[in-house]
C-alpha cells in the first residue's frame, strides 16, 4: 500500500513529525514500512509562467518562440513541445533553476535565437511517466485556470510530497485506505481524525425510478448500492486529485473515473461508475454466470465465464464482472452524461476465483478479497456523489436503491487490566488501557479492571481477547515490554557434520567455478519425468501433484533438479549471458504409492548444468569449450576433495546424448548421471551444446570418512614413461588404465590418458589410447631395472586381457 505523506495529512494533524520518523513510528506499531520514497528530486525556481505569445522560431519548424509571464518578468523561451499554446498557464524553468538529475537551466541560444528558460513537462520534473495522464505524456503540463501566476511549482503539484510503502499483511486490510491508515496514524500520535465530508444536495428526482435491483446470488452479494447522477460533465479532475492519484501509482484519466479511484484509496471500497444511458436498462440484475458465457472487459478482451463467476447485467447481457472489472459496453467516456454509480460488497472468495480464471489482479479485487468495511460500503458511494456533484457538476438524485442482506454488526470483546499484564508481563494500568482504546477509537464499556469493547467493522481482524491484547502492546509500544535475559547453562550451537560437508561440497563448487542457483522444488507435467537419474526410474516413482498448485507450472513435487535449472540456462541465454555454470543442491521427492498417502521420501542430490566456453583467455587468444571431460573432471575433483572413490561407466539415460552420457557409482552402486543433453532436447530448449551431473548426494556423505589422513611426500624422484597401446574400438580406455594401475602397484602412483587417435596407419576398427605413468618409490631412489620390469609386466597383462599390442 503507498501512502502519500500529503494525502495523510487531511486527516491526520502530522505536526512537525517528517516521513521517516513517521515510517519509524508506524514499523513500530505492527505494520513494516518498506521505504520512503520522494514523489520526484527537488527542483528549485520552477513557477507558474503564463504564455503572453506563441509563434513559429524563424528558423526552426518544430520550435516556437514564447513570450511568458512569470510574475515578475516575461521570459523569451523557445520551447519545441507540440502542445504549447498562447494564453496557456504551464510550468517554468527560470535561468538557474535546477531540475532533477542534476540539470540546470542556463541562458541559451537555440537557432539564432535567446532562450531564457524552459517550458517543462512532468517528466522533466521528475514524475514517472507511467503515472502521468496519457493525453499530455508527449508535451507540457497546463496548469488549471485559477493557478497564480509566479507561484512555485512544487506545492502546487505535490512534487515535495513523500510516499511511504507500507507491507500490510492479509489481516490487516484496513490499512488498504488512506483512511484505515489514518486511524492508525491517529492513535500512534494520540491525534484527531478528520472524516471526510459524505453529504450532498439531492435534484427533484429519485433513483428508484430510474433503477431498479435484483440479487440472484445473495450469498455472494449481501449489498448493492446503486447512485443516480445526472449532466455530468467529462473532464480533467481538480489537480489536486490528480496529483494524490500519481503519488499513490493510479494514473489520472478524467473525473468521472479519477473519483472512483481516489474514493477507492480513501476509503479502501471498490465503487463502478456505468454510463447510464449505455447501460439500456432500468434494472441491475446480479447473477451467476452461465457456463461458458462470454463478455468483452474495459480492455477489449474478451473473457469466458464459468458459474463460479459473479456478473453484473443489465437483465440480458454482462455489463461487468462483479468485483474485477466492468464491461466495454457501459464504459464511461468523454459523451457520457448520466453516471450509474455502484457500491457493493462481493464475496472474496468469489472474487478471488475470478481473479484467477482471469488474470485480471486489480487494486478493486485485492480489497475485495481481503475484505471490505460493511459499514463504509454505502458511505463510499455517498462521498463519490459528493464528488462529482461538486468537481462534474452532476445532479445526485434522491434515494439509494439498494438490496441489503449484509451483517454490519460489531463484535464484542471482553478483556481485564490484570489479564492483560499477566499476558505482556507488564504494570499497565486501567486508566492506560482505557487512553489507549480511546486512541484506536474503539467504543467500549468499563466495570473496574474489565472492559467490554465494541470493535468497529473496519477492524475485522479483532475478534478475541488475544487480537485485543495486541492491540494493547502495540498502541502501548513492543518497545516498552519488559525482557529478560535465558537463565542457567547454555551450550553455543554449531554445525553437525553432515551441515559442514554440505557446505565443503558447495565450498568446492564454487571453487571449481560454478555459480549457486536455487529453483522451484515444483515443476509440470511436461518436466516431472524428464532427465530423472537411472537409479530413482528404476523405482519407478509416482508423480505427486498438489491438491491445490497456484499453477499449472508449479504442480508436481520434483524428481530432478535439471528442468528447472535448464529453464534458468534458457532465461539468462536469452538475455545474452553465453557461458554459464550453474549447480543446485537441494532435494528431490520419492513416493511408490499410486495414491499418496504419506509425506514423501525426500533424497538430497547435487546438480549442475554447463554450457558455453570454460576456458576464455582473450590476451592468449586461447578459449575451450565445455565438453564431457569439463564436467568428469569437476567430479573428479569432488570425489578427491572428499576422498570418496567414485566411477563412471558409459550407459544410455533417456534425453541424454548417447555417446557422451556415463552413470557414476560408488562400488557397485549407481549414484547418479553425467553428460551432454540430447541434441533434440537442446533444441527444444534453445541451448547450445550443455553439459549436466546430477548426484545422490546422500550416497556421497555416507561414504565419506572422516578420519584425518595424510601422505608423506617422497624425498626421491620420480620417473614417467609413455606408452600408447592398439586397442579394438570397443575397449573402454579406462578399464585399461584400471588394469595399469593394478598390475603396476604399488611403484606408480599416477595414471592418466593424453591422447586417442584414429585414423592414419592405426587399423579399421582400432583405436590408439596414449597412457602417461608415473613411477615413484617413497623410499629410495628407483633403478631402471625395477621400473623397466614393472613397465613390462604391465605390457605383458594389458596386451593379454585387451588382445592389444604396443604402437610403434
Amino acid at each position: 500500500m503507498l501512502v502519500s505523506f500529503n494525502w495523510l495529512k487531511n486527516y491526520v494533524d502530522l505536526g512537525d513529525i517528517t516521513p521517516e520518523e513517521l515510517a519509524e513510528k508506524i514499523t513500530k506499531s505492527g505494520i513494516e514500512v518498506e521505504g520512503v520514497e520522494y514523489f520526484a528530486e527537488e527542483s528549485t525556481n520552477v513557477v507558474v509562467g503564463y504564455v503572453v505569445s506563441c509563434e513559429k522560431h524563424p528558423n526552426a519548424d518544430k520550435l516556437n518562440l514564447c513570450q511568458v509571464d512569470v510574475g515578475d518578468e516575461t521570459l523569451q523561451i523557445v520551447c519545441g513541445a507540440p502542445n504549447v499554446a498562447e494564453g496557456q498557464k504551464v510550468a517554468v524553468a527560470k535561468p538557474g533553476a535546477k531540475l532533477p538529475g542534476g540539470f540546470k537551466i542556463k541562458k541559451v541560444k537555440l537557432r539564432g535565437i535567446e532562450s531564457n528558460g524552459m517550458i517543462c513537462s512532468l517528466q522533466e520534473l521528475g514524475v514517472d511517466e507511467k503515472y502521468i495522464p496519457t493525453d499530455i505524456t508527449d508535451g507540457i503540463f497546463v496548469f488549471p485556470e485559477d493557478a497564480v501566476v509566479g507561484e512555485s511549482v512544487v506545492s502546487l503539484l505535490n512534487l515535495n510530497d513523500a510516499i511511504l510503502d507500507l507491507d500490510v499483511l492479509a489481516n490487516r486490510a484496513d490499512a488498504l485506505s488512506m483512511l484505515g491508515v489514518a486511524y492508525d496514524v491517529a492513535a500512534i500520535l494520540n491525534k484527531e481524525v478528520n472524516l471526510p465530508e459524505e453529504e450532498y444536495s439531492t435534484s427533484e428526482g429519485k433513483t428508484e425510478d430510474y433503477i431498479a435491483i435484483e440479487v440472484e446470488a445473495p450469498e455472494l452479494n449481501p449489498y448493492y448500492g446503486a447512485f443516480i447522477i445526472q449532466d455530468v460533465e467529462i473532464k480533467p479532475s481538480p489537480l489536486w486529485m490528480r496529483n494524490y492519484l500519481m503519488a499513490v501509482g493510479v494514473r489520472p484519466i478524467n473525473n468521472v473515473v479519477d473519483i472512483t479511484n481516489y474514493v477507492l484509496m480513501e476509503y479502501g471500497q471498490p465503487l463502478h461508475a456505468f454510463d447510464y444511458d449505455r447501460f439500456s436498462s432500468e434494472k441491475i440484475v446480479v447473477r451467476r454466470a452461465n457456463e461458458g458465457e462470454t463478455m468483452v472487459t474495459l480492455d477489449d478482451q474478451e473473457r469466458t465465464l464459468t458459474t463460479e463467476q459473479l456478473l453484473i447485467t443489465n437483465g440480458k447481457v454482462p455489463t461487468a464482472l462483479a468485483g474485477v472489472m466492468g464491461g466495454a459496453n457501459t464504459e464511461v467516456t468523454s459523451e457520457t452524461k448520466n453516471v450509474l454509480l455502484e457500491a457493493a460488497y462481493f464475496d472474496g472468495g468469489s472474487v478471488r476465483k475470478t481473479v484467477k480464471a482471469t488474470g485480471l489482479r486489480s487494486e478493486s479485487s485485492t480489497r475485495f478479497e481481503k475484505g471490505v468495511d460493511p459499514n463504509r460500503v454505502k458511505k463510499a458511494g455517498m462521498r463519490a456523489s459528493y464528488l462529482l456533484q461538486k468537481y462534474a457538476n452532476g445532479k445526485v438524485l434522491s434515494g439509494v436503491v439498494e438490496f441489503d442482506e449484509l451483517d454490519k454488526s460489531e463484535k464484542v470483546v471482553t478483556m481485564e487490566t490484570s489479564a492483560i499484564n499477566a499476558k505482556l508481563g507488564t504494570e499497565i494500568t486501567s486508566e492506560e488501557i482505557v487512553n489507549i482504546l480511546n486512541r484506536l477509537q474503539f467504543p467500549f464499556t468499563q466495570d473496574g479492571e474489565a472492559f467490554t469493547i465494541q470493535v468497529p467493522t473496519r477492524r475485522g481482524d479483532v475478534t478475541i481477547f488475544e487480537d485485543m491484547l495486541e492491540e494493547v502492546a502495540r498502541i502501548y509500544g513492543y518497545d516498552k515490554l519488559p525482557y529478560t535475559l535465558p537463565e542457567g547453562s547454555n551450550q553455543a550451537g554449531r554445525l553437525t557434520e553432515k551441515q559442514l560437508l554440505k557446505r565443503k561440497v558447495k565450498q568446492y563448487m564454487q571453487s571449481a567455478g560454478l555459480s549457486e542457483i536455487l529453483t522451484y522444488s515444483l515443476t509440470n507435467e511436461k518436466n516431472i519425468n524428464r532427465l530423472v537419474s537411472p537409479e530413482i526410474s528404476k523405482q519407478n516413482p509416482t508423480p505427486i501433484n498438489l491438491a491445490m498448485p497456484m499453477s499449472e507450472d508449479h504442480k508436481y513435487l520434483r524428481l530432478s533438479m535439471l528442468p528447472e535449472m535448464l529453464g534458468t540456462l534458457t532465461y539468462n541465454l536469452a538475455r545474452n549471458q553465453s557461458n554459464l555454470a550453474y549447480y543446485e543442491m537441494g532435494s528431490v521427492f520419492i513416493s511408490n504409492e499410486q495414491k499418496i498417502s504419506k509425506q514423501p521420501k525426500e533424497l538430497l542430490r547435487i546438480a549442475g548444468a554447463i554450457t558455453g566456453k570454460w576456458l576464455e583467455q582473450s590476451w592468449q587468444q586461447e578459449e575451450k569449450e565445455v565438453d564431457f571431460f569439463v564436467v568428469k573432471g569437476i567430479l573428479e575433483g569432488l570425489s578427491d576433495y572428499l576422498k570418496v572413490s567414485i566411477s563412471f561407466h558409459q550407459a544410455k539415460v533417456d534425453n541424454m546424448h548417447p555417446g557422451r552420457t556415463a552413470v557414476v557409482k560408488i562400488q557397485d552402486k549407481t549414484i547418479g548421471f553425467v553428460g551432454q543433453l540430447h541434441p533434440s532436447l537442446q533444441k527444444e530448449l534453445d541451448l547450445k551444446d550443455t553439459y549436466v551431473f546430477d548426484l545422490n548426494l546422500e550416497e556421497i556423505l555416507d561414504a565419506y570418512d572422516g578420519e584425518p589422513s595424510f601422505e608423506e611426500i617422497s624425498k626421491y624422484p620420480s620417473v614417467a614413461r609413455d606408452i600408447a597401446f592398439i586397442l579394438d574400438n570397443d575397449v573402454l580406455a579406462g578399464d585399461v588404465k584400471t588394469v595399469i594401475e593394478e598390475v603396476g602397484a604399488p611403484l606408480v602412483k599416477q595414471v592418466s590418458i593424453f591422447d586417442v587417435y584414429e585414423g592414419e596407419n592405426v587399423p579399421d576398427g582400432k583405436k590408439s589410447v596414449a597412457y602417461s605413468l608415473l613411477y615413484q618409490d617413497p623410499h629410495k631412489t628407483l633403478l631402471d631395472d625395477e621400473v623397466e620390469a614393472s613397465f613390462e609386466k604391465i605390457v605383458e597383462a594389458v596386451n593379454n586381457k585387451f588382445n592389444s599390442y604396443i604402437r610403434s
